[in-house]
């Protein structure tokens, strides 16, 4: 009981120091609200930490306190971040930045809030006239030759969150030594430190020109235009989740030479609320209900749909029956790496010195591809900026053809440096359009490659634990899992355990060799000798520990076994399960 006496001192502490002149009335209103509340639960989660600019920037709740998103946070990291890149950059004059938004409430708001701070800091502002996307964001800096840029989005979150995504002049999401030194410069921030008066001759309003620059970009990740051509009227419905996706994407397949394009009406609506779905996260299958509605009234091919900041996409095919099949982002990585590899080969379009990269979480199918194909394959952490960063460690020498993880985002050209939704449902269509080409949907083409690699499922569980007592008990789960391993996962034998924080991978003799990696993450995974594979660490953008499953099972010998091998293996996870004490 005193330990909850004395944070609630501290959270009523902290929160008084809102009250002052530097806040606007809502502000104070709202702060004072929760003084004066009997119940300290919310004032505790806004003001029990302040909202934690991390490697990727800020994702919070939006509302008032340190612990949320609102116009002084985003404001005090801005100033921090417009501090560091007049310190990176220092003589010069000719500074610019690129800021971007999605369709989340406040988003606009918070952007041009971004933008006023980095002109007053003596730094060009690229602002978009409205919402775009995160990918086309990334492409901007580099096609500008920018510094910096920020785009103000919750990505897949719910409707409640608000976020501001940092990226650097090579338009990823900013890594050492940058992290660091932003992170240090935005510490140092105080609110009457941060410069909200802006300068209206250092912001230029930016949009359709860019758009064009973009799309054609994106014909960058084009395989084999004739398939197109052939299948010009491959039946596609789109949703863009009520967000950035909705101009772009239709653009972007008819640029391809896709004809027969469909939207979801109620879904092409600009709305943070996402009023039609329950989340707009496109790995969630009641996201894809209405898509696959209209789909079945227009006897669509496939059904397609990114969410609201269009970096992530989901597709939806038919099965052996006729029936809607979701895939899920292992399979579409999957997919995607067999065709680029083997359709680059057939044209002559490979010339020996190509790669792909697959996070670690993500289905290790996809390296047996690319050995057995012979093109190198790259595991990195889970998150774009290290795919990108790969990218960039190569730039001149090697050449990037395709890189993806299993949370629903793959990036199939190197002229972005984030997930790229637009790019890649144009390559899902051509793939969709070759496999028609050949008789067969994608959900055959996914059999093909399951019989000739073998069956793998996967799973992810997601263990939500809000606020501050959550935050410590995930903080030791993974303590425990550190220091208790658990003996073997479903009556599997472990054979290697790797832990990313030390860097260490444990053989079970017991010999521990390092682990190159170009940074350490808190992340644990263990290996079978049966081939499954378990890996768990905490979301870097949520209030959740992900375990990410993988079981194999070698008994698929035809198309016919998909759906055996499938209750077969969640039989397995349920082993797993308990094993882990989930």
């Amino acid at each position: 009981m005193s330990q909850n006496n004395e944070l609630i001192a501290q959270c009523e502490a902290r929160a008084k120091e809102w009250l002052s002149p530097s806040f606007d009335e809502a502000t104070r209103k709202a702060v004072q609200a929760m003084l004066d509340n009997d119940d300290k639960t919310e004032l505790i989660d806004a003001f029990y930490r302040d909202l934690e600019f991390g490697t990727g920037g800020l994702r919070g709740i939006m509302g008032a306190g340190t612990n949320r998103m609102n116009i002084y946070i985003v404001g005090m990291a801005t100033q921090g971040f417009a501090n560091y890149i007049n310190k990176a950059f220092p003589g010069r004059d000719d500074l610019s930045v690129v800021v971007g938004h999605d369709c989340r409430n406040n988003g606009r708001l918070f952007a041009e809030t971004v933008a006023n701070i980095f002109s007053a800091n003596g730094i060009k502002v690229y602002l978009f006239e409205s919402l775009r996307p995160t990918p086309e964001i990334s492409f901007v800096i580099r096609h500008l030759g920018c510094q910096a840029g920020v785009n103000v989005t919750a990505s897949h979150n719910p409707k409640e969150y608000n976020g501001y995504k940092a990226y650097w002049d090579d338009g990823a999401q900013v890594l050492a030594p940058h992290d660091k030194g932003i992170i240090d410069e935005v510490n140092k921030v105080g609110i009457d430190d941060v410069k909200f008066e802006g300068n209206p001759d250092l912001i230029q309003i930016v949009g359709g020109e860019l758009d064009v620059d973009y799309l054609c970009a994106v014909k960058d990740a084009m395989v084999d235009q004739d398939v197109i051509l052939r299948q010009k009227d491959l039946n596609i419905v789109y949703s863009p989740l009520h967000g950035c996706g909705r101009v772009i994407i239709p653009a972007a397949l008819r640029t391809w030479g896709f004809q027969n394009i469909h939207v979801v009406p109620e879904q092409m609506v600009i709305d943070g609320n996402f009023p039609t779905v329950v989340s707009p996260n496109p790995e969630n299958a009641e996201a894809m209900t209405m898509g696959m509605n209209l789909g079945t009234k227009l006897g669509a091919d496939l059904v397609i749909a990114s969410d609201p900041d269009a970096d992530r996409l989901a597709i939806v095919c038919r099965n052996a029956k006729g029936e809607w099949e979701i895939l899920n982002g292992n399979q579409t990585c999957m997919m995607f790496s067999w065709y680029i590899i083997t359709n680059k080969k057939k044209l002559g379009q490979l010339r020996g010195n190509e790669f792909l990269v697959k996070t670690i979480v993500t289905t290790e199918v996809i390296k047996q591809i690319a050995d057995r194909q012979g093109v190198a394959l790259r595991d990195c952490y889970t998150g774009f900026k290290w795919i990108a960063n790969e990218i960039r460690v190569s730039e001149g020498r090697e050449k990037y053809i395709g890189g993806g993880e299993e949370s629903f985002g793959f990036l199939p050209y190197d002229k972005v440096r984030d997930k790229d939704a637009p790019a890649a449902i144009c390559l899902i269509c051509e793939i969709a359009a070759w496999a028609k080409d050949h008789g067969k949907t994608l959900y055959d083409l996914l059999m093909d490659i399951y019989l000739e690699y073998g069956f793998s499922y996967e799973h992810t569980i997601n263990v939500v634990r809000p606020g501050k007592t959550g935050a410590d008990e995930i903080r030791q789960m993974m303590e425990n899992f550190r220091n208790n391993p658990p003996q073997d996962l479903g009556g599997s034998r472990i054979v290697l355990s790797k832990d990313f924080l030390k860097l260490e991978a444990r053989k079970a003799d017991g010999t521990v060799e390092p682990i190159q990696m170009p940074d350490t993450s808190n992340v644990l995974q263990w290996f079978c000798d049966d081939g499954t594979k378990v890996s768990v660490r905490p979301s870097g953008t949520e209030p959740k520990i992900k375990f990410y499953l993988e079981i194999k099972n070698p008994t698929m010998k035809c198309a016919g076994c998909y759906e055996r091998c499938i209750a077969e293996s969640k039989e397995k996870i349920e082993a797993i399960k308990k094993s882990l004490g989930l």
